[in-house]
């Protein structure tokens, strides 16, 4: 069902790992910064709606995305929804990490951070 309604809904691109179409900015549109220390290597976007998690944005690259690496998630058409779900696979252990109801139509970045003290990953909305 969640795959059907991404298909129709919008098309993703990851940086420049998949091609942007002409439209300019979706508002939905933002980037990701990893600050964890850890390489991340898989980066799902799903509307908070839906059942299951859309394609690994990161599936048709040959580099994980790295610590200090910003990324760039375009949307080359605007979805009707404005709350949007995240979630991150580190490389090292296939741990992962949630993120539910962010609204896209107001944040413009996401940055992630891990806390080896207390073993999690947060996620800073700006």
């Amino acid at each position: 069902m969640k795959r059907s309604l991404i298909a129709l809904a919008m098309t993703l691109a990851f940086g420049s790992m998949l091609p942007v179409a002409a439209q300019a900015e979706a508002k939905q549109d933002f980037d990701l910064v990893n600050r964890t220390g850890y390489a991340i290597s898989e980066v799902y976007v799903s509307p908070s709606k839906t059942d299951d998690w859309q394609d690994d944005l990161l599936e048709n690259s040959d580099n994980n995305f790295e610590d200090g690496e910003k990324r760039s998630v375009h949307f080359t058409r605007a979805g009707k929804t404005c709350k949007w779900d995240l979630k991150v696979v580190y490389d090292d252990d296939d741990s992962s990490a949630v993120w539910h109801d962010i609204d896209l139509c107001e944040v413009s970045r996401i940055t992630l951070r891990y806390n080896r003290k207390t073993d999690t990953t947060s996620a800073s909305f700006d």
